[in-house]
């Protein structure tokens, strides 16, 4: 069912339109499994290209959690991106794919509507479908700034003039905030499938977008009406929301991609075959690169005693018992006493002397499903600590501090899971500090650094170290410094701008 919803490329990246040979509206999306089927797209293959790796080359190597020196990641570690980088090309294909694949369904739909006799569930599909078309245009918005709105993909490519201009950024953002309320009103308030999105989902989301416009007001109302729902909760078991499949869709997640081991490339999940150490994952998987690792910034972030750095991060004396290969025949143990190339092969050599755990469910040897590099472990989009540390930051606003009772609450939730004792006021570094430790490796931090506005995002950069460690335990210091405000966006893909040369003149109004 989900084939139906696929589309095949046309001409421009960010342009998809459906299979001439698929299903017809006369003969198809009758029912509400057709649709779900067709929906259920929306979820997987579409979003791979950006979760492949402009996932942590965006989110974290740009922001200083994570460093690399790997090619493919290495110019969003200085701020050296340029327009033909493959991460900046993949990105705008991925979410254009998505947008578009999202905005076919729904014209499709809407057609449909005509043809039963009661089109609920065609409109729980299109509520499906806008959700995920906001979310699309929220991550360009914030990625590149002022982009295309592609409202009839079909129409565009079929009249063969592809001279789409850009419009201005606010414009996006509200586009994608009107998918979005009209995914709260229409979804149901409960997931009809595990993982699927429900009104919770939206607000949730909604909330996240208001942030970043620092519209303060409206971000606190809709984190508090997820809240006051009772319908999510934390985890008690932080690091096990990112080591095993067996917990996905669980009471924290209100939107997560949804991946298949089985399926393979671009079906299931590869993080943990870049972001694992080799020794564990290469003898059985062939994954485990180290190809972007926690920073010593990230690492130093992390306040004594805090549970999130050991569900986050290993470092030297990690064990896992029910990691096994032919390396680790008893349990996996992470080994950094390494002093020169020619010792254990077993021990780990990375400039940082630590991996990234996010995303790490193993060798397989404990029961989860590992193919190839490919996993089945959900990649959270958001999370319910997310929406208690919205309702925080959007109680302070724009005051200095605040000692307000529910802020507190919603953000010591947070801290406490943690094993850390409660706060009495917040400011918003204090905030912003929790948000990158709560959320490392997750492809998020670059957007909390980047709404804050140049001055404040240059001040954060200039204070990070991006550097690593010598063999003595010193560092090579590493600390870029950006000197534009157009840094904190990527620039458009080259291809795309010679093929539309609209998209090099001056962004537009959208709505008139």
């Amino acid at each position: 069912m989900a084939c139906a919803g696929l589309m095949t490329s046309c001409k421009e990246s960010f342009l998809d339109r459906p299979s001439q040979n698929g299903p017809t509206l006369d003969n198809y999306y009758t029912t509400a499994e057709q649709v779900n089927g067709a929906t259920g797209l929306l979820y997987n293959t579409i979003w791979y290209e950006y979760q492949d790796k402009a996932f942590h080359a965006i989110g974290e190597v740009l922001s200083g959690n994570m460093y690399t020196g790997d090619p493919k990641y290495n110019s969003f570690l200085n701020f050296t991106v340029q327009s033909t980088d493959e991460q900046v090309s993949r990105s705008w294909y991925a979410f254009y794919k998505v947008a578009g694949n999202a905005t076919v369904l729904v014209q499709t739909f809407e057609q449909k509507k005509s043809q039963v006799s009661n089109p609920a569930f065609l409109t729980q599909g299109i509520a499906e479908a806008r959700f995920m078309r906001g979310v699309a245009y929220f991550y360009l918005a914030r990625i590149f700034g002022d982009v295309p709105i592609v409202s009839d993909p079909v129409a565009l490519a079929n009249s063969g003039d592809y001279r789409v201009p850009k419009y201005l950024q606010k414009d996006v953002l509200r586009f994608a905030l009107e998918d979005l309320k009209y995914a709260e009103e229409n979804l149901p308030e409960n997931s009809y499938q595990p993982g699927r999105v429900t009104k919770y989902s939206a607000k949730g989301m909604m909330a996240k977008v208001y942030l970043y416009q620092a519209d303060y007001a409206n971000a606190k109302a809709k984190a508090n009406e997820v809240i006051a729902s009772g319908k999510y909760t934390l985890m008690d078991d932080y690091a096990q929301m990112f080591t095993s499949s067996k917990v996905n869709n669980n009471a924290e997640s209100l939107f997560s991609l949804q991946w298949l081991a089985s399926g393979g490339y671009s079906i299931g999940n590869p993080i943990q075959a870049y972001v694992g150490p080799g020794p564990l994952l290469k003898p059985t998987t062939g994954a485990g690169w180290s190809a972007v690792i926690p920073s010593i910034d990230v690492l130093k972030s992390y306040q004594f005693g805090d549970k999130r750095r050991k569900g986050s991060v290993m470092e030297h004396g990690f064990t896992r018992s029910d990691w096994k290969n032919v390396n680790f025949p008893n349990g996996y143990m992470y080994d950094t006493t390494w002093t020169s190339s020619n010792d254990d092969a077993l021990k780990i050599k990375t400039p940082t002397r630590s991996n990234a755990l996010k995303y790490i469910v193993g060798p397989g040897s404990n029961g989860e499903n590992i193919n190839g590099t490919s996993t089945d472990i959900c990649t959270y989009i958001l999370r319910y600590a997310d929406v208690l540390l919205i309702y925080a930051e959007a109680t302070l606003g724009t005051n200095p501090s605040t000692s307000e009772a529910s802020a507190l609450t919603a953000f010591n939730k947070v801290h406490k899971r943690a094993g850390l004792g409660e706060v009495t006021s917040l400011t918003k570094d204090v905030i912003l500090k929790e948000r990158r430790v709560e959320f490392a490796f997750e492809g998020d931090y670059w957007f909390d650094i980047q709404r804050q506005g140049f001055d404040k995002a240059k001040q954060m950069i200039a204070a990070q170290e991006r550097g690593t460690y010598n063999g003595d335990g010193s560092i090579n210091h590493n600390a870029p410094v950006i000197t534009s405000a157009s840094q904190l966006y990527l620039p458009i893909p080259q291809a795309e701008t010679v093929s539309n040369p609209k998209l090099n003149e001056p962004a537009i109004p959208y709505y008139k």
